[in-house]
């Protein structure tokens, strides 16, 4: 049994090493990084799993982008531990922080990923939707939290605040 909160200041080391964990090697080296570097993450929406023992199980993060001066939530990265994976923990994470963010008024959701495993979650694939260099564009995925929020913007990924 886990259960999610929002994530604090003292949490910050365990999530990166968590990260560290389940990212290959030199995971801030992606260019959505590039994107995250020197802005804080919107601390409204980024979680943390923990068991009954306190255990860190699982984490996601969101960060502030823009796509020709829009905003867009950067989700990522998230991860869960090999110990607590197949519990649906990843799951539990995305629903929780996704409706968050749609109480606080976000309208669209940015990802890099896999189509198969987050579509259950709404997203699909964005034509014209740039991220930098190199990012695979057939891994820009998008989840509109207020209908017709991706229509029509298209443009490169910026940094936002």
């Amino acid at each position: 049994m886990f259960t999610l909160s929002p994530e604090t200041k003292e949490d910050w080391w365990e999530v990166e090493a968590l990260y560290d964990l389940c990212f290959a090697p030199g995971r801030e080296a992606l260019s959505s990084y590039r994107l995250r570097d020197d802005v804080p993450p919107v601390t409204a929406l980024s979680r943390v799993a923990r068991d009954e023992r306190g255990i860190l199980g699982g984490a996601v993060r969101y960060w502030p982008v823009r796509v020709c001066g829009e905003r867009v939530l950067l989700l990522g990265p998230i991860a869960v531990h090999p110990t607590a994976q197949g519990e649906g923990l990843g799951g539990a994470l995305m629903r929780d922080s996704l409706d968050q963010a749609r109480r606080d008024g976000w309208a669209r959701v940015l990802l890099v990923g896999d189509a198969p495993y987050y579509q259950r979650f709404g997203f699909v694939r964005l034509d014209g939707v740039e991220m930098p260099s190199p990012t695979n564009p057939q891994r820009v995925l998008g989840l509109e939290l207020e209908p017709g929020a991706w229509q029509d913007l298209r443009g490169l990924v910026e940094r936002g605040a």
